[in-house]
């Protein structure tokens, strides 16, 4: 046989074999589409969940651009009922892929009103309603001035909700659960507290947290099952935090780098964005280092520490390092710095147990 010959048909075996691999490929595909699709709907993360205290990670970054962070949020799940704590850019779609529905969002509280925390409350709120039938709104906790915030996304979105109603039809989307209700309570002042919510052995309290020039901000601590979690909310070190975490199984705590900061800072400035720079500078002065935050873990006496709302981002592992500093030799229990999709469980004995449950 010529050589041309032979080149022909191995050429020809040759794509007819990428052509048969290419539909296995497409098949296989399409398989783990399905199986995904069945474990993720069928199955989610929450079913697993129905007792005990866990606290879910749907969003560990900030302002700043991280392509793997979504902004502010934490999902508590109490008793297998979910509620969310922050709701920033991506955080619903994070809910999703961790397993826990949004469509099953109990409540939402909000810590302050920073745009990077409530501007994921719009996909949130609608896709709790489109998900769960919702008939009643999404009630949303937060200082006085969140009716503002609640009657915002309503005018907001009112005509993406005529025109889901008109498309899916009233049975799917009913009218009266669109949109959020508003439950409105005096900040407590700095170190203060109040009980926010108290139902089914689950309470809510919040607490003063200093983040000034920024006012009202809070922190809540919730309490179930004997145990305890603590959210900061944003601030600087602060007494307030300390007190309210008394004991606490778990404090979720903001964190700042201000040396990865300053590096972030210098580079705006010789690129000539002086108004970045400025930025910058200023956010040191109302955040709370991991350092600082070791110290009040240690002062509370807490089992565990999750760092979120983490500033700068951190794109390489090598970073992780320098961003916690001396806190790991200041505080000796779990010092975690979170991802998005980390879900973290407090047995009955306080017993910390994290694992990811992010979906692919």
């Amino acid at each position: 046989m010529k050589a041309k010959s032979v080149l022909a048909i191995l050429a020809a075996l040759s794509v007819g074999g990428a052509v048969i691999a290419a539909l296995n490929r497409d098949e296989i595909a399409l398989t783990l589409l399905k199986r995904g699709a069945n474990q993720a709907l069928a199955h989610p993360t929450i079913e697993g969940l129905k007792a005990g205290l866990h606290a879910g990670f749907c969003g560990t970054g900030s302002p700043m651009p991280d392509r793997d962070r979504a902004g502010p949020c934490l999902a508590i799940i109490a008793g297998g009922k979910l509620f969310v704590f922050d709701a920033g850019e991506g955080s619903a779609e994070t809910l999703n892929l961790m397993g826990l529905p949004t469509g099953q969002v109990q409540a939402v509280f909000l810590t302050h009103f920073h745009s990077d925390h409530i501007d994921g409350l719009g996909s949130l709120g609608l896709q709790r309603w489109a998900s769960s039938s919702a008939t009643t709104p999404l009630p949303l906790y937060g200082p006085t001035g969140v009716e503002q915030i609640a009657a915002g996304l309503s005018q907001v979105y009112a005509q993406d909700r005529g025109y889901r109603v008109a498309h899916h039809g009233a049975d799917i989307v009913p009218p009266a659960g669109f949109g959020f209700e508003a439950k409105a309570f005096a900040p407590p002042a700095i170190g203060a507290e109040a009980v926010v919510y108290d139902r089914d052995d689950l309470k809510i309290i919040a607490f003063g947290v200093d983040h000034r020039p920024i006012e009202p901000a809070l922190g809540y601590r919730i309490e179930y099952g004997g145990q305890k979690i603590v959210i900061s909310g944003d601030t600087k070190m602060c007494d307030c935090v300390t007190k309210a975490a008394d004991g606490a199984t778990l404090l979720v705590h903001e964190a700042i780098a201000p040396n990865l900061t300053q590096i972030m800072g210098q580079a705006a400035k010789g690129s000539g964005q002086a108004g970045v720079a400025q930025v910058f500078h200023d956010i040191e002065n109302y955040h709370a280092t991991p350092s600082q935050i070791a110290d009040i873990a240690t002062r509370a006496k807490v089992g565990g520490v999750a760092l979120t709302h983490i500033v700068p981002a951190l794109p390489l592992k090598g970073l992780e390092r320098p961003f916690l500093g001396d806190a790991t030799q200041k505080f000796k229990g779990p010092f975690w710095i979170m991802q998005d999709g980390d879900l973290v469980s407090l047995d009955r004995d306080g017993k910390l147990t994290k694992r990811r449950v992010l979906r692919d």
